[in-house]
C-alpha cells in the first residue's frame, strides 16, 4: 500500500450540497466524515499501466457486450469499444446526446480516441475509458478504496464552507484558469483558454486548500454511493433506461467537458448518475484510505 501520493485529512462537519444550481443538489444539509486519506490526484494512465501489468485486468471496454446484458443493441455493436466524445461543426440541438458522443469500437484506457489512437506522452493524464468494476479492482489492487461522496465533497471543498468552485467563487480569478473544463460554446466551440482540448497532466492546475489537485474539471471521478433521485436531467453521458440492469453510481467534479451553457458541473456539490457498466473518455477515478 503506497500512501506517498495521498494527504490526510482529519474527520469533520461540513455542508454538503448546494441550493443554488441543480435539482439534485439538494438540500444543503450537516454531514460528518471521519479521518481519511486521499489521493493528491486522479489515477494516472501510468499508475492504472502498472496495475494492468502486475494483475492482467482486461477493462470492461476491452470486453464485448453480451447479448442478453443489452437487448436492443445492433449485433455489429456487440465488440469491444467505449464512448468517445466528438466535437460537433456548429451549434446542435443539446438535448440529443448523439450529437456529440460516439459509440468508438476499440476505444478503451489504451487508446482514448478509438483503435488509431494512443496513451504515448499522456502518462501523466488521468485514466480514462474504466467503468465502476475496473475502478474497484485498481482500488483494491492499490490496498485502498473509492471514495464515498461526502468525503469526496468534504476533500474537494478544501475546508472553503459553501463556496462555489474549490477554490472559492471566481471562476477565473486574475485571469487565471483552476481547471480544466470547456470554455465556449459546448460542443462545437472551445476557446482553449486552460490550453487543453482534452484531458490534461494531474497537477498541472493549483490545489485546493487540503493540497488536492483536479477536484474540478479534467475527468469525473467514481464514488460508491448509488444515485437514487428519479427523474433528473443528467448532461455529460448518455442517459438510457435500462431498469435496474445497471444500477447508477455518484460520479463527481466535473470534466474537461462541462460548459457554462450546457453543464455547470465543475463544484463540489455537482453530482450526476453514472451506469456501472459507462466507460467514457472523460471519466477516472480517486482512492482514499480509511482511518482505523
Amino acid at each position: 500500500m503506497n500512501t506517498k501520493n495521498m494527504v490526510e485529512l482529519p474527520g469533520g462537519t461540513f455542508r454538503m450540497g448546494s441550493d443554488r444550481f441543480y435539482p439534485e443538489e439538494r438540500p444543503v444539509r450537516e454531514t460528518a466524515v471521519d479521518g481519511f486519506r486521499i489521493d493528491r490526484h486522479p489515477v494516472t494512465v501510468a499508475e492504472f499501466r502498472r496495475f494492468v501489468k502486475e494483475t492482467g485486468h482486461v477493462t470492461w471496454a476491452e470486453q464485448a457486450p453480451r447479448a442478453e446484458d443489452y437487448p436492443d443493441a445492433e449485433p455489429d455493436d456487440l465488440v469491444p469499444g467505449s464512448l468517445v466524445f466528438k466535437k460537433s461543426q456548429g451549434p446542435v440541438d443539446l438535448r440529443d446526446f448523439h450529437n456529440w458522443w460516439s459509440w468508438t469500437h476499440g476505444a478503451d484506457w489504451r487508446h482514448p480516441e478509438g483503435p488509431d489512437s494512443n496513451v504515448g506522452g499522456r502518462e501523466l493524464h488521468p485514466v480514462t475509458h474504466v467503468a465502476y468494476a475496473d475502478a474497484e479492482a485498481y482500488a483494491a489492487w492499490a490496498g485502498k478504496s473509492l471514495p464515498t461522496e461526502a468525503e469526496w465533497e468534504y476533500a474537494a471543498r478544501g475546508g472553503l464552507d459553501q463556496a462555489t468552485y474549490t477554490w472559492g467563487e471566481e471562476f477565473a480569478p486574475k485571469g487565471r484558469m483552476m481547471a480544466n473544463t470547456w470554455q465556449g460554446e459546448f460542443p462545437w466551440q472551445n476557446l482553449l483558454l486552460d490550453r487543453y482540448e482534452g484531458t490534461s497532466p494531474v497537477e498541472t492546475y493549483p490545489p485546493n486548500g487540503y493540497g488536492l489537485f483536479d477536484m474540478a474539471g479534467n475527468v469525473w471521478e467514481w464514488t460508491v454511493d448509488d444515485f437514487v433521485q428519479q427523474g433528473v436531467h443528467m448532461c455529460c453521458a448518455p442517459s438510457r433506461d435500462d431498469g435496474e440492469l445497471f444500477p447508477r453510481k455518484v460520479i463527481k467534479g466535473g470534466s474537461h467537458l462541462c460548459a457554462p451553457n450546457y453543464c455547470l458541473r465543475y463544484r463540489p456539490a455537482a453530482r450526476q448518475a453514472e451506469a456501472v457498466d459507462s466507460t467514457t473518455c472523460h471519466i477516472g477515478l480517486r482512492c482514499v484510505i480509511r482511518a482505523g
